[in-house]
């Protein structure tokens, strides 16, 4: 037990906190810094700060996972599509701020990239891992929903959705790496109860994030970037799908999907009305905090929603 759980947390722990210290200046000296939106005065102070952070949490998981990975084939898919986000993520980075490309990947290239990768996992789920895409239902007793052909539509949409709303979620010192180390929590104590042999990635994710926030807590040193968020979104709902959970992502995530939400119905409503607003602005944290909120005040709220929530969906199980 101490081997699957306590080991992948504290070796991942340690290379995400040493790594802070070689890789921050590394990002200083070429000026990967952070831009921020001027309607965000109180944020203004962080232009310039280091971004792409993400890499440490990747580095972290990937180093710690590789001592697992013949003793847990299973890790194999949640390991690749961590990696493969991340390096969707990574390429969005380097366009924005090391060629100075304004919008990064551009949205149709970011899609194509995304249902690639999401292609390539739902192929060795049904091929190769012999995880059924059946669904263990919340407050069932144990019973699983089998939608037949409309499960692969299904991962699409949960795959896109998770990512992107761990994405958005990405905007405060802090914010998305506490709320997914709640999340990867939450799986760590399901792999375990399941016997689903993936705990050591689970465990990897959390140490990962605790070494990552020894920098991200506000003010922050270093942003994950996207580099980060989307190879977290990976994680959580390729951890979901090896466990036969994505039906638990709603409740475990529902800060990511409130965040997409508060996105998809700001810009419709800009839209459909010729310039007016719902939110003060979107993400939703934003709307919290631009109505009087400290920044610390919004993860703290959030983070501890998504701890409750967590506790709830344990009692789903």
């Amino acid at each position: 037990m101490t081997y699957e759980i306590v080991i992948p947390v504290i070796v991942a722990f340690a290379v995400s906190a040493v790594s802070g210290p070689i890789v921050i200046p590394f990002l200083r000296r070429l000026k990967v810094g952070q831009t921020e939106r001027k309607e965000l005065e109180s944020h203004l102070k962080k232009n310039g700060t280091p971004t792409m952070g993400g890499l440490m949490i990747l580095a972290s998981i990937i180093i710690t996972s590789l001592f697992y990975v013949k003793d847990y084939p299973r890790i194999i898919p949640i390991l690749f599509m961590t990696a493969g986000f991340g390096v969707i993520g990574f390429l969005d980075d380097y366009l924005k701020v090391v060629l100075r490309r304004s919008d990064g990947l551009l949205p149709w290239q970011k899609m194509l990239c995304q249902i690639a990768v999401t292609t390539v996992f739902a192929f060795y789920m049904v091929k190769y891992a012999g995880i059924s895409l059946t669904m263990r239902i919340p407050f069932s007793g144990g019973k699983y929903l089998n939608i037949g052909w409309m499960a692969i539509p299904l991962l699409y949409f949960a795959v896109i959705g998770t990512v992107n709303g761990t994405n958005f979620t990405d905007g405060l010192d802090g914010l998305a790496a506490s709320v997914t180390i709640m999340v990867a929590t939450f799986f760590s104590v399901a792999a375990i109860g399941l016997d689903a042999g993936i705990a050591p990635v689970t465990c990897a994710v959390v140490g990962a994030l605790l070494g990552f926030l020894l920098f991200n807590v506000y003010p922050a040193s270093v942003f994950m970037g996207d580099t980060g968020s989307l190879a977290l979104g990976g994680f959580v709902v390729s951890a979901a799908y090896v466990m036969q959970l994505p039906l638990f992502i709603p409740i475990v995530g529902l800060i990511y999907l409130v965040e997409v939400l508060s996105v998809i119905i700001q810009v419709t409503y800009f839209k459909k009305t010729g310039g007016k607003r719902i939110f003060r602005m979107a993400p939703i944290h934003h709307h919290f905090e631009l109505g009087g909120w400290s920044e610390t005040k919004v993860v703290a709220v959030f983070s501890i929603t998504t701890a409750i929530l967590c506790m709830f969906a344990l009692l789903a199980m």
